[in-house]
C-alpha cells in the first residue's frame, strides 16, 4: 500500500510543480512581453485543479506512508510557493518519507538508511 501511496504523492507533487510553472512562464508572456493571453486562463485553471488534487493526494497518503503532523504540514505549505512541491517530494524521498512505516521489513526503498539501522530494525 505504502508504495502506491507514494507513488501517488510524487506523481501529484510533481504535477503540482510542472503546472505552477506552466503559469509561471504563461504570466511572464502576458504580462512581461504583453503578448496576449500567454494561457493563462487555460495554465491558471490547471494549476488549480492539479492545486486541489495535490493537496487531496497529502491528506489521503499521509496515514500509509506513517507521516507525522510536521510532514504533513510541510507537505501542505510546500503547495503554496512556486515549485517546492517538487522539492519537498525530493526530500521525503531522500529521507525516507515516501518509504511508509514498513520500509524496512516489507522491503521498503530504504534507499538513504545505513546498514546498521537494518540490522537492528
Amino acid at each position: 500500500m505504502s508504495s502506491k501511496a507514494a507513488l501517488l504523492f510524487r506523481v501529484a507533487a510533481v504535477a503540482e510543480a510542472f503546472s505552477w510553472a506552466g503559469l509561471l512562464i504563461g504570466m511572464f508572456f502576458k504580462y512581461v512581453l504583453s503578448q496576449g493571453d500567454g494561457g493563462v486562463p487555460v495554465l491558471g485553471m490547471v494549476h488549480g485543479v492539479v492545486f486541489v488534487v495535490y493537496l487531496l493526494v497529502t491528506l489521503a497518503v499521509f496515514k500509509p506512508l506513517g507521516w507525522r503532523g510536521r510532514t504533513v504540514l510541510m507537505a501542505l505549505l510546500s503547495s503554496v510557493p512556486p515549485l517546492f512541491t517538487w522539492l519537498f517530494e525530493k526530500w521525503a524521498l531522500r529521507t525516507g518519507k515516501l518509504d511508509g512505516t514498513d520500509r524496512l521489513s516489507y522491503g521498503g526503498t530504504g534507499l538513504f538508511v545505513s546498514r546498521q539501522e537494518t540490522v537492528s530494525a
